[in-house]
């Protein structure tokens, strides 16, 4: 079974996208860049179902069993790209049900990235929530300082043992079932 690291910045090639290289390097899960997608906001009368959402949402669960979402800390919380990508989760709840079903038993992980510590239990508490109800299984989070726009090598270290715990996680979910 495969993971995903599904990307939510600003930038595609700020310090998020390093943290993402770096994750990628040390677990080969792919990398979905969400700035590649045209998909809007949430709308209550769904009138953007035409957007890249439902494909990128089909995509990524009917091919991937760990989804991981890396995102830089933006006034507090996920990064405006990123909440907009929950938000519509909604979709496939309303509009696609079976599809959303498909979440059941699968596993979620978050990655954030800043130059300050760590951001605290509050910035995580919508990953962990959004896993539960959705019936999926939370795999953990990990917060990456970055130093001037670098990666310092004990942070290196730090992403590495993640990713192997990421990919310790899709194991034990294999031989489970």
């Amino acid at each position: 079974m495969k993971g995903v690291l599904i990307m939510g910045s600003s930038r595609s090639d700020g310090d998020t996208a390093a943290i993402a290289g770096k994750l990628k390097e040390f677990s080969s899960f792919d990398t979905i860049d969400l700035k590649e997608y045209n998909f809007s906001y949430y709308d209550y009368k769904h009138a953007n179902l035409q957007d890249d959402y439902l494909s990128l949402m089909k995509r990524i669960i009917l091919n991937y069993e760990m989804l991981v979402f890396v995102t830089p800390v933006y006034w507090y919380s996920m990064s405006g790209i990123m909440k907009v990508f929950f938000d519509r989760i909604t979709d496939i709840l309303d509009e696609e049900k079976e599809l959303g079903r498909q979440l059941r038993g699968k596993k979620m992980a978050a990655v954030s990235c800043s130059q300050s510590a760590d951001p605290g239990e509050a910035f995580w508490f919508p990953f962990m929530e959004t896993a539960r109800y959705l019936g999926m299984e939370y795999a953990g989070s990990f917060h990456a300082r970055l130093l001037k726009h670098s990666i310092p090598e004990t942070e290196s270290a730090r992403i590495s043992n993640f990713a192997g715990h990421l990919k310790n996680e899709i194991v034990n979910k294999t031989s489970v079932n």
